[in-house]
């Protein structure tokens, strides 16, 4: 008997061949014994225009990512693969179509993330502590002035709940993983609703293996080649007239760190990227500027250290020290949460593999 799923009925092919032929496939299937076929159908043929992409390329994405077959007919999609590649792939195709009867478009990015979500295998790097299990499931966004911005992996998506329900958190993992970007756009969120009066955001002034000597221009001139990816965060979420308003009223902030000291950060939402490059004693006076009313979130990549041999990274004393206060949480993230280009992911593994080979 055939496997109900909603809409979808799973059932195991016996002769794979003639039932590719039956369907007119122009590109023959993988020859296996058996694989199974999954039938899934949407009422409104205009969304499924969209859900299917020009020249198909949203199927043809889903067809490489997750290894079937997906082939249309009517207002149906026939799903040929693996049993556990079909269900997979008719629960993608479902949230997508749900997600363009909710008026939203769907992007590659949009593909990307159902994706990951859908996969059993992607953990959530939040702390064991850390209560997040009554999110599972939701949808989570974060509503900025320019844009709407979605969790694209499990652990993004416990990362940004822990933003919204914790006054310190940590985002530590590589690079491409949307720490600092996230961030912004949960602070962002929080200014434009009135929950903060301010964003704060701040990095180390520390060069990556460059000696730059002395810049030009006065005191902002200076600093702000260490602050671009902030403002570039910043003006992903606000229109860029408003923005360059509020950092002339002093409503956000982007200053190194060393400009923190003797500071109480009050009725503010505060970043501190790059946090890996913060010596001990800079991670201790900026944790301690936390004030009423305010939300602090460190990021770093404890792989990327550029401070001068010998001198400790304060993030690693931070979250070594810190680790058993329950009002702090730690999330973390590995190469399988970069979304930037698949190589990054890539990239990433192959450092970490030399790296754990240099230790044996």
């Amino acid at each position: 008997m055939p496997k109900q799923l909603g809409t979808i009925v799973l059932d195991a092919i016996p002769n794979l061949q003639e039932t590719y032929l039956s369907t007119g496939a122009m590109t023959p299937p993988p020859v296996t014994e058996q694989l199974n076929e999954a039938l899934v159908e949407f009422p409104d043929n205009r969304l499924l225009i969209d859900l299917c992409g020009e020249y198909d390329r949203n199927l043809a994405a889903i067809e490489q990512k997750v290894g079937v077959q997906i082939l249309r007919r009517g207002n149906q999609l026939m799903i040929y693969g693996e049993g556990a590649a079909c269900e997979e792939a008719s629960e993608v195709l479902t949230a997508l179509y749900e997600r363009l009867e909710s008026g939203k478009p769907v992007e590659s990015a949009d593909i990307d993330r159902e994706l990951r979500m859908s996969s059993p295998e992607q953990g959530v790097g939040v702390r064991d502590c850390d209560q997040l299990e009554m999110f599972r499931g939701g949808t989570v966004e974060i509503k900025t002035r320019k844009k709407l911005v979605e969790p694209r992996t499990d652990a993004q998506k416990a990362y940004v709940l822990s933003l919204f329900n914790n006054e310190l958190a940590f985002g530590i993992g590589p690079a491409g993983t949307g720490k600092t970007y996230l961030a912004v756009a949960a602070g962002v969120s929080m200014f434009i609703q009135g929950q903060v009066d301010k964003i704060i955001l701040s990095r180390p002034a520390v060069e990556a293996g460059e000696k730059l000597g002395y810049l030009p221009g006065d005191m902002k001139d200076k600093v702000d080649p260490y602050m671009q990816p902030l403002y570039d965060a910043l003006n992903d979420f606000l229109p860029g007239k408003q923005l360059a308003k509020l950092i002339e009223e002093k409503r956000i902030e982007i200053a190194p760190l060393a400009f923190m000291r003797g500071r109480t950060l009050s009725n503010a939402f505060v970043v501190l990227d790059e946090a890996q490059n913060a010596t001990t004693m800079q991670m201790k006076m900026f944790l301690t500027r936390l004030g009423q009313g305010s939300r602090m979130v460190i990021t770093g990549d404890r792989s990327q250290i550029d401070l001068p041999r010998g001198v400790p990274s304060g993030l690693r004393d931070a979250e070594s020290l810190l680790n058993n206060i329950s009002q702090i949480s730690f999330n973390y993230f590995t190469a399988s949460d970069v979304v930037r280009h698949p190589l990054v992911a890539a990239i990433i593994m192959a450092y970490d593999k030399a790296d754990a080979a240099k230790l044996k």
